[in-house]
């Protein structure tokens, strides 16, 4: 292909894996914004800057990746570390991409259990919630004007909308069935359904790469079926051995191991994003175990947007609020017992993703050939839409009316939503000044309240 972008011819000197290693861990400070804003960082650095790989082998890694459940851009950094630097160099990108997230996180949740009663504090949550519906809006906004393209996905979507808010259906169903709505679709009205993943290859080329269009596949990533039945061995060891550990130490019952279970169930929905699998993890954290409250979860979705990594992690804040409040190591042992919790949810929710590339990219790798799977994903993206105004919907109640509709409507609250949409929408602010500016607003009315009311 034509280098028509950018005069470089000779691709940049092999990356060693200590290169790789700063790079991979630097990424996991900045990876603020969101899959869309970690996958253009990646994009930026990765193909247009550092040139490790073109923009087609990216774009191929990515449309992989947008299939699978889970989050995709730690799935792209798992899979470009393993192409570069093998099994190893997959494990340190993803976990490196998760690792400063999960500590931030943690640090927060103790703030928010242990002083989250202090004025401050309940201040600058109550302006930041409004935001974070605000932000929940946009991102329907976003996602459902670039997947929503005709009639039949915005039917898919009123569908889901109706099924989740008014039915009630289980999340999981309305996923499956968007799936079978969007295969039978690809079969007999494909140009309904051909939007796929929104990632088509393009001809765009920046230069030369390490691993460019016409790079041959690396010997490690070419499949064999002695390769995929070792890897699904260490799968089922990674995973069910600290199932069998966890229900062997505590039962069945305990909290820690239906936190494995719940979340390895979780981590398999995940199409669409954390947004899309919210509601399922509200249903069970809140309604089935009561891990947290109604107002904890929109709480640790607002301390989630304001870290970096994928939002999905928000996990992590329902783990660690769910072994304070169960008191799964006693009363005496609260941080304790929530920092295990917050890392068994992390893990079990994570794990899937690293199995995946492992398992799936080397026969993505050797085919090099175009997805089956565009059709059953544009469905399941149109029913996402729906899915994430309900989740909309569900955070405004609470924000706006917080002890229900009978009780006092929280103007502010409204006044700071609709300014915050308005920052992301009309004046592409980012997500992070918009919390910040919503949060010192709650501070400052939260200090300024008792003077007002004399």
């Amino acid at each position: 292909m034509k280098k028509s972008n950018d005069p470089a011819s000779i691709p940049p000197a092999p990356v060693t894996f200590a290169e790789a290693f700063w790079y991979w861990l630097k990424l996991g400070f900045i990876s603020f914004g969101g899959p869309t804003g970690q996958i253009a960082i990646m994009h930026q650095d990765l193909v247009e800057n550092k040139r490790w790989i073109s923009e087609r082998r990216f774009l191929h890694a990515l449309n992989y990746c947008m299939v699978l459940p889970g989050p995709e851009a730690t799935q792209l950094a798992t899979y470009i570390g393993w192409m570069m630097h093998k099994t190893r160099g997959g494990i340190v990108a993803g976990v490196l991409f998760v690792l400063p997230s999960l500590v931030l996180l943690v640090a927060l949740a103790w703030v928010y259990m242990a002083y989250g009663n202090l004025p401050a504090i309940a201040g600058i949550l109550y302006g930041i919630k409004p935001a974070v519906t605000a932000i929940v809006v946009f991102a329907a906004y976003r996602i459902g004007s670039r997947a929503l393209k005709n009639a039949a996905l915005w039917s898919i979507a009123a569908v889901a909308f109706i099924a989740i808010f008014a039915l009630r259906l289980p999340f999981p169903y309305i996923v499956l069935a968007a799936g079978l709505v969007g295969h039978l679709g690809g079969r007999y009205a494909p140009e309904k359904f051909a939007t796929g993943g929104g990632h088509a290859a393009t001809d765009k080329s920046y230069g030369a790469a390490i691993i460019d269009d016409d790079t041959p596949t690396p010997a490690h990533a070419l499949f064999t079926c002695a390769r995929f039945a070792r890897v699904g061995a260490a799968a089922a060891v990674l995973w069910g051995g600290a199932m069998a550990l966890l229900c062997a130490r505590y039962g069945w019952n305990a909290t820690l191991t239906q936190m494995g279970w719940f979340f390895t169930k979780a981590a398999l929905l995940t199409f669409g994003g954390a947004y899309a699998v919210l509601p399922y993890v509200y249903q069970g954290g809140v309604e089935q175990f009561g891990w947290l409250t109604a107002t904890q979860m929109i709480d640790g979705l607002a301390l989630g947007e304001t870290t970096p990594g994928p939002l999905i992690m928000v996990v992590t804040f329902v783990g660690f609020v769910g072994g304070w409040t169960k008191e799964i190591f006693g009363p005496h042992n609260l941080f304790l017992g929530a920092t295990v919790a917050a890392v068994v949810v992390t893990y079990f929710t994570f794990l899937p993703s690293f199995i995946f590339i492992f398992l799936g990219a080397p026969l993505i790798e050797t085919t090099h050939g175009n997805l089956k799977f565009t059709a059953p994903l544009t469905g399941i993206t149109a029913a996402i839409v729906g899915v994430i105004l309900n989740l909309a919907a569900f955070f405004a109640y609470h924000v706006l009316w917080p002890a229900g509709f009978g009780g006092t409507f929280e103007w502010l609250a409204a006044v700071l939503g609709a300014a915050a949409f308005i920052a992301l929408f009309r004046f592409k602010v980012g997500i992070i000044p918009v919390i910040a500016a919503c949060g010192s607003a709650g501070l400052l009315y939260t200090l300024l309240m008792p003077a007002l009311s004399r």
